[in-house]
C-alpha cells in the first residue's frame, strides 16, 4: 500500500491529471448507465401495473399447440393514474438530463482533487517561502518529498534558499568583519596621531622658518587623518543605527527643515524653491535620519549648483519622499555608478569632503526601509531619498 501511495505521489501532473479525468469520465459513464437502467426498470414495473385489454389471438401448429405469447388486437387504452404519469415523464427525461450533470460533476471534482493533492501543498509552500525571502528571512526549509514537477521545483527552491542563506551569512561575516577591523584601526591611529600633533604644536612654535612651513604643512594633514578616522567611527555607527517610529505631525516638521534649507542658500547666495506635497495621512519616520539626509543632500546641492536649488517634499501611505535638484552641470557617468560607494569623490581637493554624503544617506534610507536614487534632469542633477513608513 506504502508502494501504491509513494508511486501515486511521484507520478507526474500530466499523468496525473490523465487518471483523474480518466477514472472520474468512467464514472460519469456507469452513473449515466446505471440511471438509464434504473428508470428503464420503473417505467417496466409502471407499466406492468396495466395490462392491455382486448382479445388476444395466437398462432399455432398443425397440433393446435400455441406459438408464442399472442398478439392483441384491438387494444383499448389503459388510463393511468396522475402520478403514473408523472413517473413515466420523469423516467423518459431523467436519463437525458443526468448525463450532462454526471460530466459536470465529474469533471469538476477530479479538477478539485487533482488540486488538492498536487497541487496546494507545493504552491502553498512556494508562496509561504517567497512571502518569507522578500521579508529577509531565509531561516525556513521547503518540505515537499514528491518527485513529480512541482516536486521538483520546490527542490531548486530549496537549493536557492540554502545558497542564498549561505551567502548573507558569508556576507554578514564579512561585514562584521570590516567593522571591527575599521573601529580597530580607527582606534590603533589615535594614540599615534595624538603623538603626532603634540610633537606638531612643537614644532610649529619653532623659530626656524623651514621648520614652522614644515609643521604647519604636517598639521593640515594630521588634521586630515583625525577626520578620516572620527569618518571611520562615524560610519561604524550609523551602519548599527536603526529608526525609530515617530508618527508626530509631519507638516510642522517640514516646515522646520524648509526653512533651515532657505537659510543655509541664501547664505551661499543661491535661490531656493520648496515644494510642499505633504498630506495628512499619519505616517511612522525617524525624523533624526531624515534630517541628517536632508542636510547632506542640500549641502551637496548648494555646492554644486549654478544658481538654483529646488526641493519637494512628498508624503503618501507608503512613506516620505525627499527630492533635492539643482540646475549644476549634474553627475557623469563615472559619478552616476558610484556616488554612493563610501570615500568616493572626484574633487582634486577633498580634504573637506571625504565622499561619505551619499553613501550616508544610502545606509540611513535602505535602513528606513527605503532607497536612494540619483540622476540627471535636462539642466542640473536630482537626488531622490524615500522613507518607508514604519509600523
Amino acid at each position: 500500500m506504502d508502494k501504491i501511495k509513494k508511486m501515486w505521489c511521484n507520478l507526474s501532473l500530466r499523468k496525473s491529471i490523465i487518471l483523474y479525468i480518466s477514472a472520474f469520465v468512467i464514472l460519469a459513464i456507469l452513473l449515466s448507465a446505471g440511471t438509464a437502467t434504473l428508470c428503464n426498470n420503473a417505467t417496466k414495473t409502471i407499466e406492468s401495473k396495466y395490462p392491455p385489454t382486448g382479445e388476444k389471438y395466437y398462432l399455432t401448429n398443425e397440433n393446435g399447440e400455441r406459438l408464442g405469447d399472442g398478439n392483441y388486437i384491438g387494444v383499448a387504452p389503459v388510463a393511468m393514474s396522475e402520478k403514473d404519469q408523472r413517473l413515466l415523464s420523469i423516467c423518459e427525461v431523467a436519463p437525458i438530463i443526468a448525463t450532462p450533470i454526471y460530466s459536470a460533476l465529474c469533471i469538476i471534482t477530479a479538477t478539485l482533487l487533482f488540486y488538492r493533492n498536487k497541487l496546494k501543498k507545493p504552491l502553498t509552500e512556494l508562496k509561504a517561502a517567497s512571502e518569507m525571502i522578500s521579508n529577509n528571512n531565509l531561516n525556513f526549509s521547503i518540505k515537499y518529498d514528491s518527485k513529480d514537477e512541482l516536486g521538483e521545483l520546490c527542490s531548486s527552491f530549496e537549493t536557492m534558499r540554502f545558497t542564498l542563506a549561505n551567502n548573507f551569512s558569508e556576507m554578514w561575516r564579512q561585514m562584521e568583519e570590516r567593522k571591527q577591523l575599521n573601529a580597530a584601526f580607527a582606534h590603533d591611529l589615535r594614540t599615534p596621531l595624538t603623538v603626532l600633533k603634540g610633537y606638531n604644536e612643537i614644532l610649529q612654535s619653532n623659530h626656524d622658518p623651514i621648520t614652522k612651513s614644515t609643521a604647519v604643512t604636517m598639521g593640515k594633514h594630521i588634521f586630515r587623518l583625525e577626520r578620516y578616522v572620527d569618518s571611520m567611527s562615524h560610519l561604524r555607527r550609523l551602519e548599527d543605527a536603526q529608526p525609530i517610529s515617530d508618527k508626530s505631525n509631519i507638516s510642522g516638521y517640514v516646515t522646520a527643515i524648509a526653512d533651515s534649507a532657505r537659510i543655509l542658500c541664501e547664505q551661499s547666495g543661491k535661490t531656493l524653491s520648496i515644494q510642499n506635497n505633504i498630506s495628512d495621512i499619519p505616517i511612522g519616520i525617524d525624523y533624526t535620519f531624515v534630517s541628517q539626509v536632508n542636510n547632506n543632500l542640500i549641502s551637496n546641492a548648494i555646492r554644486y549648483a549654478t544658481s538654483k536649488v529646488n526641493i519637494t517634499y512628498t508624503s503618501n501611505n507608503d512613506g516620505f519622499y525627499l527630492s533635492v535638484s539643482d540646475n549644476g552641470c549634474g553627475f557623469s557617468k563615472n559619478i552616476l555608478s558610484k556616488a554612493t560607494n563610501p570615500y568616493f569623490t572626484e574633487e582634486e581637493n577633498h580634504s573637506e569632503h571625504f565622499g561619505l554624503g551619499l553613501y550616508i544617506c544610502k545606509i540611513l534610507c535602505e535602513h528606513h526601509g527605503g532607497y536612494l536614487k540619483i540622476e540627471n534632469c535636462s539642466i542640473g542633477a536630482k537626488v531622490t531619498a524615500f522613507f518607508k513608513s514604519l509600523d
